[in-house]
């Protein structure tokens, strides 16, 4: 069978018009076989529960505590904040001219060649599956702390692992129902996510009796981690923000479901952090203005800072109530991030990239879901977490191959487009003459906080304290330069695949049980 050549890339449909999807996708090699069930809305909320505030800026609230302290957590989430929206505008400009499943590692592809498209899809595939196991493994950590104030349950190793696996089949059998149960869950996390906001915050400003002046808040500087240079611990202390402000290509992965997708994941990952962004720093500054006693707060009995808040200033059944809020929000997070890592393999084996490829891009005739892929995800995610059972150190370091595999990911695509120049066809949402500012800002953006990634955040550096990101990162290089010289016959998008000539890549995308 003939193959369609590389194309330069058809005209860009103006902005008023809605351009056809499916059509779109066979120009750019792939047949349809998802249900495009989603629509904007949806979209937007995908990426939104997957940064999920109220999972990363709880989980992590207790880091910034002693890296920083209060000015750091703010400030520095206004200005990250600012810094993840140029990586967004930049990244959703390429997203509209190449909407597919494939996301990031697809347009690499298309910009760059099959090695950049190889490593940026190892690189995200990774970050996504150690995503779920990191997201997941929190809201099993918070769970085991609201039974613990109940219940008087004890959250052993052990015991919050079960509590991980549980959580990991509910949210493998949701994904099993098709993208418009995904699509009506992550609308609900919207609401949902505001919402609790709204009532931790409210709660917190109207119950307690005490509160931290604005000066506390806004300018006092706390250095818990060892090292003597302000400078040093204001940058780590950055990574709080940089850490929640991640997964917002899940819009990007579930493009192939998303009605009017050249436009409506564009917006919805641009919209997703600047939502994310004011919402986030209200909780943040709600928080700290009710700290009743810092010391008490940081080394708190329950491991988790803002339930020591929660219970010094609204007691335990306020507390217990509000930390549900938090749990439910983080369910809907790590759901959310379950359907993008789908996808994420369903695509990269759909261009043969994945050992098993042939099952993992299997298709439900009944649903129109990855179903192989799905189950896939869980497993390894549960796998990622499992050395957890012996070392809470383990648990930073599946934190560290998430943010360490997904952040540069977002970065290569938006160099490749920069690189391309007039090569490069936007699509119908497009960032015009600012597209080279706001693409370079990303990119040298990316690159300063890969490096903060890698950087010691404790001192004296032990086992126990090591930053384990940077051996994370070398992993996952090793093993996708291994599994090139393995796979690199197989792989490839439609226009670069190596495949025989009684292959082509309709065939490949048939795979519908």
């Amino acid at each position: 069978m003939s193959r369609p050549s590389r194309p330069s890339g058809p005209p860009a449909p103006g902005p008023s018009a809605a351009p056809d999807e499916e059509q779109r996708l066979r120009e750019l090699g792939y047949r349809p076989v998802l249900a495009r069930r989603m629509g904007g809305f949806g979209n937007f909320a995908i990426s939104f529960s997957v940064i999920s505030i109220l999972s990363g800026c709880m989980t992590l609230y207790g880091f910034g505590l002693g890296a920083g302290g209060p000015a750091v957590m703010l400030w520095g989430w206004a200005g990250v904040g600012l810094f993840v929206l140029c990586v967004g505008l930049a990244l959703a400009e390429v997203t509209s001219a190449y909407p597919t499943s494939g996301a990031l590692y697809y347009m690499a592809d298309r910009l760059g060649g099959r090695r950049w498209g190889w490593y940026t899809g190892w690189l995200n595939l990774l970050g996504l599956l150690g995503a779920i196991a990191g997201i997941d493994y929190g809201a099993a950590l918070f769970t085991g702390a609201f039974l613990n104030l109940q219940w008087g349950f004890e959250p052993t190793p052990e015991k919050t692992m079960l509590i991980f696996v549980a959580i990991l089949l509910v949210h493998a059998v949701l994904n099993l129902f098709g993208v418009r149960l995904v699509s009506v869950l992550n609308s609900i996390s919207v609401w949902w996510h505001l919402a609790g906001v709204a009532l931790i915050v409210g709660a917190l400003a109207v119950v307690p009796d005490h509160h931290q002046s604005p000066s506390f808040v806004f300018t006092e500087f706390v250095n818990d981690t060892g090292w003597e240079s302000p400078l040093y611990v204001a940058a780590i202390g950055l990574l709080l923000a940089q850490y929640t402000f991640s997964g917002y290509d899940a819009s990007a992965h579930l493009s192939e479901e998303t009605s009017n997708a050249s436009v409506s994941a564009a917006r919805g990952i641009v919209r997703a952090i600047w939502v994310s962004w004011l919402a986030g720093f209200v909780l943040l500054a709600g928080l700290t203005f009710a700290i009743q006693d810092y010391e008490a707060t940081r080394n708190t009995e329950t491991g988790v800072p803002p339930a020591q808040i929660l219970l010094d200033g609204l007691g335990t059944d306020g507390a217990s109530a509000l930390l549900l809020v938090v749990i439910v929000a983080q369910l809907f997070c790590g759901n959310a991030e379950v359907a993008a890592a789908s996808r994420m393999v369903f695509a990269f084996s759909r261009d043969g990239a994945l050992p098993g490829s042939a099952l993992w891009r299997t298709v439900s005739a009944r649903t129109q879901t990855p179903v192989a892929a799905v189950w896939l995800s869980v497993v390894v995610a549960c796998l990622l977490a499992l050395p957890s059972l012996y070392s809470a150190t383990a648990y930073g370091a599946v934190t560290a191959i998430n943010v360490i595999g997904i952040t540069p990911a977002y970065a290569i695509p938006v160099l490749l487009r920069l690189r391309a120049g007039d090569r490069f066809t936007p699509g119908p949402w497009s960032l015009g003459r600012w597209s080279r500012p706001v693409g370079w800002t990303a990119v040298v953006w990316v690159a300063f906080v890969t490096v903060l990634f890698c950087l010691p955040q404790s001192s004296p550096v032990t086992v126990d304290t090591m930053n384990y990101a940077a051996v994370a990162l070398a992993v996952v290089l090793a093993l996708a330069t291994v599994w090139w010289f393995v796979a690199r016959r197989s792989y490839g998008t439609p226009t670069t695949a190596a495949y025989g000539d009684d292959r082509d890549q309709a065939e490949l995308a048939e795979g519908i049980v």
